[in-house]
């Protein structure tokens, strides 16, 4: 026993340890902090999986996140009480792009006192591609021809200018209000309102500029131009109907009072639309479509919710290789320590003082690549935050999610090793070679 105690006072403190019988919780954590020191390259290898994969469920989750919030907002600031009418019913995602359903008759049908309750605005809108042409500078563009009620309906805001009047609507006056991005592609920095460009050889006056809205539901207003919506039917795209003698529109847009009643002024519309088209009461002969702004807002959700839980587990399965990683390193820990644990459980140590330790070791390996891992997942999304394509968001329940799982995966990985080197027998121990 004399010569066990000997070799136990030369081993402790070189290894670090206390053998001991019963090593407390934070004595277990000291020599574990001890034996990581003591192999610093192997430590450091064996956290780095566990750091890529935190990193990338940080990073990815709070991308994820950052665009589920970009679409929420983008749709919102146009409004989630918004319905709006296309023509052709709907064939898979969209509506039919070549139906001609709908007529200016159908928007002013829709606008007469007592048809529909509950409604604020109704806005006809025609819509056509141009070639836009200012001094030397000229884009492709959509040209949406509307009426006053279009910018309220869409809660737009100018820069500066004016928006388009009834007057201007009535009387085709030749006069546009432009998107800011359209501003910025075409004059740069100066202001555009007083002046002059040119959609399809025709000459336009700017009298408005646009807040910057970013994309919405069907498209980015900011890309966009808009004239008088007389003007667009008859003097840039033609919109003459070969059915009546109502001029074509391309969808109708309309603003509910409150949110709650949008299911049921869908409804009225559909019926008033059945009854002016004669189709079936039932909807099934429906030569338009009533979209919802709340329902894409919320399918909108729901699929970027599903890639964001989706790279989040992608970003998981690196985590697994981690704590893969970690149960090989403790296998060796264990292989070279065998005549340490021999030697330990020779002066008195339990089987669950020596599980207790190696679970510890697994712990903090994972603990510790957990919390680097954190931060370079904080550091990529500043990054990309930098790079103004995308706004991350990070949120306390992810990073908890990935140090909780990267400590789970640690433990479940370091389990294996600890039992094994608990079951070695002292004697069997002290022989290994």
């Amino acid at each position: 026993m004399q010569k066990a105690e000997s070799i136990a006072a030369v081993a402790s403190p070189r290894r670090g340890f206390r053998l001991t019988r019963g090593t407390g919780l934070w004595e277990s954590i000291r020599i574990a902090l001890t034996s990581l020191r003591a192999n610093k390259l192997r430590t450091v290898l064996t956290m780095l999986g566990i750091i890529i994969g935190v990193a990338s469920v940080v990073a990815l989750l709070a991308i994820g996140n950052g665009a589920q919030a970009a679409i929420t907002s983008q749709i919102a600031s146009i409004g989630s009480n918004i319905l709006t009418i296309f023509p052709g019913r709907q064939r898979g995602p969209g509506p039919s792009a070549q139906a001609q359903s709908l007529t200016l008759a159908d928007a002013e049908a829709l606008t007469k006192p007592g048809v529909l309750r509950n409604v604020v605005a109704v806005a006809p809108s025609f819509q056509g591609g141009a070639q836009i042409v200012a001094g030397a500078n000229n884009l492709q563009s959509s040209v949406v021809g509307v009426t006053p009620s279009y910018f309220s309906v869409r809660n737009l805001a100018l820069v500066r200018g004016d928006f388009i009047t009834d007057a201007q609507v009535s009387g085709q006056r030749s006069v546009v209000v432009i998107g800011s991005n359209v501003g910025t592609d075409l004059f740069g920095l100066a202001n555009p309102v007083g002046r002059t460009l040119r959609i399809k050889g025709q000459t336009f006056q700017i009298i408005g500029l646009l807040e910057a809205k970013g994309g919405g539901g069907f498209g980015s207003i900011d890309d966009q131009l808009f004239v008088p919506l007389t003007v667009a039917q008859q003097k840039l795209f033609g919109a003459r109907s070969a059915d009546t003698a109502s001029p074509r529109i391309s969808n109708i847009s309309l603003q509910v009072a409150e949110a709650s009643q949008m299911t049921a002024v869908s409804e009225q519309i559909s019926q008033v639309l059945r009854q002016r088209h004669r189709l079936k009461s039932d909807g099934s002969e429906d030569d338009f479509t009533v979209f919802n702004q709340a329902d894409i807002l919320s399918s909108l959700n729901q699929i970027t919710s599903v890639l964001t839980a989706f790279l989040g587990a992608i970003a998981g399965i690196s985590l697994l290789v981690g704590g893969i990683g970690v149960m090989n390193i403790m296998l060796v820990s264990v292989t070279e320590r065998t005549k340490e644990i021999g030697l330990r459980k020779a002066v008195g140590a339990r089987r669950r003082d020596i599980l207790q330790q190696f679970l510890i070791e697994a712990l903090v390996v994972s603990m510790m690549g957990g919390v680097v891992g954190l931060l370079l997942g904080l550091l990529i999304s500043f990054i990309v935050q930098l790079t103004g394509v995308i706004t991350p968001v990070v949120t306390p329940g992810a990073m908890l999610l990935a140090l909780g799982f990267s400590m789970a995966v640690g433990l479940f990985f370091g389990i294996y090793p600890a039992r094994r080197a608990a079951r070695l027998r002292p004697i069997e121990a002290l022989r290994y070679e």
